[in-house]
């Protein structure tokens, strides 16, 4: 299950809502304020009080969206702005010339859809699939927000991992990962061999970004990119300062690519620019970063004995 952290309290995150049944084969029709029996738990959509149009979402217990009604390109969590900012900064949604990219896109991990909400709206013909573990909540999310239809925007139900290795070469320009099961995201999506079937999916030039979360020991981002650093040949980090010291808890967003990152000074300015202004690390930086950590490897098959 998909879990998405965010700087800050909100007012909106206190609910006292009741359970919304939901009669069996149908779909809600609009956000209506509750708590929802899904496939993996149970969801609660409330309603942001800072916000008329704007709504937030937990799954079991974590808070892990917000959408905004009203507009697309409006995101809450700043590690989403920043993936968002990573990914535009490589395809200007208005190019200086020419048309803007026609984005093939792939999201682990659905939630309220909100990037692949975003994407439709700066990249109109963008081609997205979002892959969510839980078929009911991925009900409940088409029938609250006004998601784009089919082939714009495709939600399948299944596990990020089992998806993937089904895709086609060469067929996606971003992955994004962000998957988690409690604290972290479960380990068969973090490993190497993991990490050559997104290689094998992505086209020449394509990114996979990651969020990556973790306690002030950093431990786990460590590992993350240590094992992205070793599959990709070039990398980013972006998270606020305090992150990257160690000092909470909280999310990193890391990439990989085939072709370098080019140290877009407008990006710089845009991370700096947010409520929580963010640092990029460079290629060398997050190798210096990951340096003596180990790389994840899925566990070895076991043999059949004769």
């Amino acid at each position: 299950m998909a879990k998405r952290g965010k700087s800050g309290g909100r007012n909106g995150e206190r609910s006292m809502a009741g359970v919304v049944e939901v009669p069996k084969g149908t779909r809600p029709d609009g956000p209506v304020e509750g708590v929802y029996y899904i496939d993996t738990g149970d969801c609660e959509l409330i309603a942001d009080q800072d916000n008329s149009n704007g709504w937030l979402l937990k799954i079991n217990g974590v808070m892990s969206s917000h959408i905004d009604l009203a507009d697309p390109l409006f995101l809450d969590f700043e590690y989403m702005r920043w993936m968002a900012a990573l990914i535009e900064s490589r395809w200007p949604p208005k190019p200086k010339t020419g048309p803007a990219a026609r984005l093939r896109g792939l999201h682990l991990g659905g939630g309220a859809c909100s990037l692949a909400r975003y994407f439709h709206g700066a990249y109109p013909d963008a081609r997205q699939v979002v892959v969510e573990l839980d078929g009911k909540l991925a009900e409940y999310v088409r029938g609250w927000f006004d998601l784009p239809k089919a082939p714009l925007l495709r939600l399948r139900v299944g596990e990020a991992r089992e998806v993937t290795e089904t895709l086609t070469a060469d067929t996606r320009d971003f992955i994004i990962r962000d998957v988690f099961a409690g604290a972290l995201t479960p380990r068969p999506l973090t490993t190497r061999e993991f990490n050559e079937h997104v290689r094998r999916v992505l086209a020449p030039g394509g990114m996979y970004v990651v969020n990556s979360g973790d306690a002030p020991d950093l431990k786990n981002a460590r590992e993350d990119a240590a094992t992205i650093a070793a599959s990709f040949e070039h990398t980013v980090i972006i998270a606020d300062p305090a992150m990257l010291k160690g000092r909470r808890y909280g999310n990193m967003v890391m990439a990989g690519s085939d072709i370098p990152f080019d140290g877009d000074p407008q990006l710089a300015r845009r991370l700096l620019g947010g409520a929580v202004p963010a640092h990029i690390w460079n290629d060398a930086q997050v190798r210096a970063f990951a340096a003596g950590s180990p790389v994840r490897h899925d566990p070895p098959t076991p043999s059949i004995a004769p």
